[in-house]
């Protein structure tokens, strides 16, 4: 992300903001991403703990990876039974 001044978190909205250096601005709404690709409890904590403690890496998932694979492999639920 060439240009990248800031990357983070504005509880109001509820959205990942990025600025750029030529001024323009990304907001990715973070309700709309976890209803459309978390599945279950695990996967939006997952979600939520990237938001709140890096928002970077966040956005680049949900940008330039592919959340859904992310989240199964990541919150694979195993039965203590």
């Amino acid at each position: 992300m060439n240009g990248l001044i800031s990357c983070e978190f504005n509880m109001d909205t509820a959205c990942v903001e990025l600025k750029f250096a030529n001024g323009s601005m990304i907001a990715i709404d973070t309700i709309a991403v976890e209803n459309e690709v978390a599945d279950n409890m695990y996967q939006w904590s997952e979600l939520d703990y990237l938001i709140y403690n890096d928002p970077i890496a966040y956005t680049d998932l949900i940008l330039n990876g592919n959340p859904e694979i992310y989240l199964k492999t990541i919150t694979e639920y195993k039965s203590l039974d």
